[in-house]
């Protein structure tokens, strides 16, 4: 065992509480992903966003972009049963500014179309369920094409700086 003088071990004791602070937050600070929907094709007529959402898991924290040429398209965040009528809420805008970011702060379903007429019914829908992330299985690994990174680096992260503590935490004692 090696031994430190008092100074020494005080400076020890900062950092691996700095590390620790940082292991802790790390995970929060880094694991919110934004997905445009469409990827590069965007909030259009005629796309499948079934495919797009296949693979992919939303979890409170993250965020949707809605990008499509402003004037052309809007958002709607509807329910239900007006998702499956492609039917306009009663009450609520829409969102129009051709680049409309929602952050995903609840669990659950979310449903979204767009009501320009015709374009919910040409496929311009998504429905996505949002997870808290808590108890979330291993993601499956994202292409670079989705800006996606994934949380199983979080998690790897988080353990190896959780073995270097604990290995400077023996040269302590």
């Amino acid at each position: 065992m090696a031994c430190f003088s008092s100074n020494n071990k005080k400076m020890l004791v900062s950092m691996i509480a700095v590390v620790a602070a940082l292991a802790v937050l790390a995970p929060t600070m880094v694991s919110a992903k934004q997905y445009v929907v469409g990827d590069d094709k965007g909030w259009t007529k005629d796309f499948d966003y079934t495919t797009w959402t296949a693979g992919k898991q939303f979890f409170v924290g993250d965020s949707l972009v809605f990008n499509y040429a402003q004037g052309s398209h809007n958002v709607f965040k509807v329910n239900g049963t007006d998702f499956m009528q492609c039917s306009k809420p009663l009450v609520g805008a829409p969102l129009t500014t051709g680049s409309d970011e929602i952050p995903l702060k609840t669990t659950g379903r979310k449903w979204y179309i767009c009501g320009v007429a015709g374009h919910c019914a040409s496929g311009q829908k998504l429905v996505i369920t949002v997870s808290d992330g808590s108890a979330a299985p291993a993601p499956t690994p994202t292409s670079p094409s989705t800006g996606a990174a994934s949380r199983s680096i979080i998690s790897a992260g988080f353990a190896a700086v959780m073995v270097v503590v604990g290995v400077l935490g023996m040269f302590m004692f």
